[in-house]
């Protein structure tokens, strides 16, 4: 049996190389985080003892004089546990909660440490095509939530709703799921089943959210990205999100439409969570002769992505925005609207216009933090702001067919000359 004195020296060892490694920890998430934890939180800095230049900024050399005062302030601690301490910890665990306390100062909702785990499932990103639950995930605050449930799915038979947002999947509900982790969860073979757990937000406020769970089944599921109709002389053209070929299908939508006799149009962007940023300077270029579609803004510059000169059409425009309209497609919504190239209708967009990025982290397992941020032709944020329409138009509850869009066609109707 171990006597008092060597149980109190493996625990002492133990607790020394925990918190070595969280030094660790500590240090790189601060090589990754100072710029912006700095930007956005001066106050918190300067309670914890640091000095902050009155601009709010810092420079390399101060950071690192704010990290070598951490690794102190935590050789402290780690010199008072070996002292007296008989307690022992997990190393995952204590990392995940130092690393999780300290990305919660950012303000940065899409912020996360993904263990080894969880990278690994975060990176291995499915094909658009892959045996599903017919569920069209999105992602808001770092969350993933049900955007679109496809007709006759077994998300569908189980009664997800639009906005439902993903708990836990086979009952981890160990940290919040991202958009990409979900998809990639519930990527299974033909007929394979999947636990989900989900959070239906209150449709009243001040009412209780209910979370409830549902067995559902992987099953090909396929829905075209590029809907069209055309309606009398207005073409219709819905986006549902910007893949690797969506302006090459919103160009032959545009020449179909137009050889039908269509003289002006619709591009619905309602529920379109974003994607390929690229794509959607593309599909802006479709309609903007030249000038500039966004701004992009990082720690270190500012970028400018132009229209290509390869305009496909001059009719007159409109775009319905609605409250899931997110990233590149409030780009594009955004763009249009500036540059006097389009009627903005529907509701205001969801005001997800930054970019994240994920990086691996030494002691294993990945960072992902925001690192740019989107800003229209007329200089203002999207992010945290969306876009406003131009003309608000509400869905009306209990309408016989979708007024929305009955609106936007009327008024594409009326802009031609």
């Amino acid at each position: 049996m171990r006597n008092r004195k060597g149980r109190h020296i493996e625990t002492g060892v133990r607790n020394a190389k925990i918190l070595k490694a969280l030094l660790l920890c500590a240090g790189a998430c601060l090589l990754f985080c100072a710029g912006f934890l700095v930007r956005g939180n001066a106050e918190i800095m300067e309670r914890i003892g640091f000095v902050v230049s009155e601009d709010g900024k810092k420079s390399t050399q101060s950071s690192l004089v704010d990290m070598a005062e951490v690794s102190s302030r935590l050789d402290e601690v780690e010199r008072m546990l070996l002292a007296g301490s008989l307690d022992v910890y997990d190393t995952e665990t204590a990392t995940l909660a130092v690393l999780d306390a300290f990305l919660k100062t950012t303000d940065d909702a899409y912020a996360r440490y993904f263990d080894s785990t969880r990278y690994t499932s975060f990176v291995d990103v499915s094909s658009d095509e892959y045996p599903g639950v017919g569920v069209f995930f999105a992602e808001e605050n770092g969350r993933a939530y049900a955007l679109d449930v496809f007709e006759g799915s077994s998300a569908a038979d189980a009664g997800i709703r639009q906005g439902d947002i993903v708990v836990a999947i086979d009952g981890d509900r160990s940290q919040d799921w991202t958009a990409t982790e979900a998809i990639n969860a519930v990527q299974r073979e033909q007929g394979s089943s999947v636990v989900v757990t989900w959070l239906r937000p209150s449709a009243t406020e001040g009412g209780e959210d209910v979370e409830f769970t549902t067995t559902l089944v992987c099953s090909d599921y396929k829905e075209p990205n590029v809907v069209t109709q055309k309606v009398e002389s207005v073409g219709y053209i819905a986006l549902k999100q910007f893949t690797q070929n969506s302006d090459a299908l919103v160009r032959t939508a545009i020449e179909e439409l137009s050889a039908e006799g269509a003289t002006s149009f619709v591009l619905d962007l309602r529920d379109n969570p974003g994607g390929y940023l690229t794509k959607a300077v593309d599909v802006a270029s479709l309609f903007i002769r030249s000038g500039v579609v966004v701004e992009i803004d990082t720690l270190d510059a500012k970028t400018t992505k132009q229209a290509s000169g390869e305009a496909a059409t001059d009719a007159p425009l409109v775009v319905l925005v609605n409250g899931n309209t997110a990233g590149a497609a409030e780009v594009l919504a955004a763009a249009l609207r500036d540059t006097d190239r389009a009627t903005l209708a529907g509701t205001a967009t969801m005001g997800k216009g930054s970019v994240q990025v994920t990086k691996p982290l030494s002691f294993g397992g990945a960072l992902r933090y925001t690192a740019a941020r989107y800003i229209s032709p007329s200089g203002y944020p999207i992010d945290n702001v969306g876009v406003a329409p131009d003309i608000t138009v509400t869905v009306r509850e209990g309408a016989s067919s979708d007024n929305q869009k009955d609106f936007a066609v009327e008024t594409a109707a009326s802009l031609v000359a």
